[in-house]
């Protein structure tokens, strides 16, 4: 099985447990953001998908033709998601935890922090065998009390949040994995 970084193309790696975003952070440091095939590449979305989730305000808007680190880590976090979720579902979800898309003064945690979470449950969960729900919460409430400090309010809300991402993503690999069963078995 190849493993990669959640929401992404890129193949997973030791350095990117702890903090799978910063595998990305570097590019988007170099050249000022990405372009729409450098993301259509990270992301694995064709470029018409990410100018429609812009258009619907799921994601902010461009400033010039460059996709800002927030907006790249919007388009992860969707897209780790959209294999068990409705578009609207997921949008919902993240406005849940971080309110409007454009105003980042009402978010409970930023996304970065989020999105390296995640990863880090993802990968221990998948590591250990670890995934019924109790040890999933388990896990969440572990990286919580990590990074107390980056949460700027409302703890709970968070964690209720995050638990629906994370057996959604759940979700959506199984799911793969049974479309590829179907796919050896059709005749």
């Amino acid at each position: 099985m190849k493993r990669l970084i959640p929401g992404t193309t890129i193949k997973y790696t030791p350095q990117a447990r702890n903090a799978a975003f910063s595998l990305i952070a570097p590019v988007l440091e170099a050249t000022g953001g990405l372009t729409l095939s450098q993301l259509s590449k990270l992301s694995g979305l064709e470029g018409s998908t990410v100018q429609n989730w812009i258009k619907r305000g799921w994601v902010s808007s461009t400033k010039g033709k460059k996709y800002s680190e927030q907006q790249v880590l919007r388009i992860l976090l969707i897209n780790m998601l959209r294999g068990a979720m409705k578009l609207e579902s997921i949008v919902n979800l993240m406005a849940y935890i971080n309110g409007d898309v454009e105003d980042t003064s009402d978010d409970i945690i930023d996304e970065i922090t989020l999105y390296n979470i995640l990863c880090r449950i993802i990968f221990t969960a998948e590591d250990e065998g670890v995934f019924a729900p109790d040890m999933i919460e388990a896990l969440i409430e572990r990286e919580l009390r990590e990074c107390a400090g980056d949460i700027r309010s409302d703890e709970d809300k968070l964690h209720k949040a995050m638990y629906v991402m994370v057996m959604a993503y759940r979700c959506a690999f199984l799911k793969s994995e049974v479309d590829k069963g179907m796919e050896a078995i059709a005749l």
